[in-house]
């Protein structure tokens, strides 16, 4: 047996390496067989590819009804931690019908999967499943999948917003493999994801640099690239790495799109964002400015709000608002037409939109407080911008200060603001116009620490300096 599982080891690194997916290994009691399947769906889910993931596995299955790792393989790809997605009852499905485990460390394996989708809430089981997966790390030190794993069941703990402590004991465990790993795509992926803030990103360069080639069939791979281009501020190296995602996942809307528009933005390259928006624009269901429902992940029409507000910031010009019957994109274009012309009865229109978008927020149950507090950040920037427009400007200063107070005490969220106009930018924008230029420059300056390499706020310090 021994000598059987170290030649599948041998033969799956060659078959996920052909793939462009990553490089893998993994000693298993499968049918030699099914072995290129199951790796293939391994290398997948280190990548997020979760559906192809699935694919994989369910070929490996059917080759070999007996191997109850490629069933492990399967439940794991309802889970998602760093997005906090979990499908718990297909998961469930997927356990129940594996076959019983032929070596101790596969039982180790599925054992894991009773913390994860077992008892309790999703974040009291993705604590369990922390612990677990540090026991079986502890277990097998020498493997790094359950290195990997563990990395990553550790940064599906951050519930309550991204904190330095967490990512950094996933990194510490990331580094300890990555000399050795250097074309692993969990590992390269997981460091990504340790180090995705202006603090920690150049230590996150390496993997960053390795994963799109290491991993160029996965479009996941290449955007996540990107993650730490951003927090640099390396846009060309943003536009590249979404454009290659956008060429192996064509979508006209959603998390790709959105980041090399944004991309385009800072290099001040308006038609080509202009086309990204359009595209997206035209993209838009006809069914999402009527009643019928859309997930979140899966709606253009957030997308285009998200591109719309973030065109206007950056090119001050405002492109037409879609009618929408989902709370989150109404509110999001609400909040831009309030930049764009900061009435009394714009805000008012916020306020009214920001009780239902705080409503669909709570009945997504999202733990993660940021989401609510983009509201409140939001509706203070137009109350703001309203009370200074109306001759109320200390008052209006004072409101953004406190705005701007709220959104740097979120937990720091990667990629392109979330907040389409940041908080200290605007204070910055609104007290230089009103000839407090030293003031100004600081918050730039304090905007500047959170995005680096954003070009708002670089060019208005730099024409301060000249």
């Amino acid at each position: 047996m021994h000598i059987r599982l170290a030649l599948v080891t041998l033969m799956l690194a060659f078959s996920a390496q052909s793939q462009n997916l990553g490089d893998v290994s993994f000693a298993n009691s499968g049918a030699p067989a099914a072995q290129a399947a199951f790796l293939r769906g391994l290398a997948l889910l280190h990548d997020f590819e979760y559906a192809d993931a699935a694919k994989a596995f369910h070929e490996a299955q059917t080759i070999d009804p007996e191997f109850s790792m490629a069933f492990w393989g399967e439940a794991m790809t309802f889970n998602h931690p760093i997005w906090f997605q979990q499908d718990l009852a297909s998961a469930r499905a997927a356990m129940q019908k594996a076959p019983k485990a032929k070596t101790e460390r596969e039982r180790d394996y599925l054992h894991t999967l009773d913390a994860l989708y077992g008892e309790g809430t999703k974040e009291e089981r993705d604590f369990k499943y922390a612990d677990a997966m540090a026991a079986l790390h502890a277990k097998y030190p020498d493997d790094v999948d359950a290195t990997a794993f563990y990395a990553l069941s550790l940064l599906g703990t951050a519930h309550h917003g991204r904190d330095f402590a967490t990512y950094m004991r996933a990194a510490a465990l990331l580094e300890e493999v990555f000399p050795t790993h250097r074309r692993h795509p969990g590992v390269l992926h997981y460091l990504i994801h340790s180090y995705d803030d202006p603090i920690h990103a150049p230590l996150g360069l390496r993997a960053a640099r390795l994963y799109g080639d290491v991993a160029s069939h996965a479009a996941h791979a290449l955007h996540m690239t990107s993650h730490i281009f951003v927090a640099m501020g390396m846009w060309d190296d943003v536009i590249a790495a979404n454009t290659k995602a956008l060429a192996a996942h064509p979508m006209d809307c959603g998390h790709y799109a959105i980041w090399l528009q944004y991309g385009y933005l800072q290099k001040r390259k308006f038609d080509e964002a202009h086309d990204v928006l359009l595209r997206c624009k035209a993209a838009v269901p006809g069914d999402a400015t009527k009643g019928t429902p859309v997930r979140a992940e899966d709606s253009a029409i957030g997308g285009y709000a998200t591109m719309r507000a973030l065109y206007f910031v950056d090119s001050g010009k405002l492109e037409e608002a879609l009618p929408s019957a989902r709370a989150v994109p109404s509110f999001t274009m609400a909040y831009t037409d309030a930049l764009a012309h900061p009435t009394a009865e714009n805000a008012a229109r916020v306020h009214a939109l920001a009780k239902d978008a705080l409503a669909a927020i709570a009945q997504r149950n999202l733990s993660d407080p940021s989401h609510r507090e983009r509201i409140e950040v939001i509706v203070q920037q137009v109350d703001a911008l309203a009370l200074i427009a109306s001759g109320k400007r200390d008052e209006g200063l004072a409101l953004l200060q406190k705005a701007a107070e709220t959104e740097h005490s979120m937990p720091f969220e990667f990629g392109p603001p979330s907040i389409e106009k940041p908080s200290y930018e605007l204070l910055a924008d609104q007290l230089t116009a009103a000839g407090r230029a030293a003031e100004g420059a600081k918050a730039y300056q304090e905007q500047l620490a959170r995005t680096p390499g954003r070009w708002l706020a670089s060019h208005h310090l730099l024409d301060r300096d000249r």
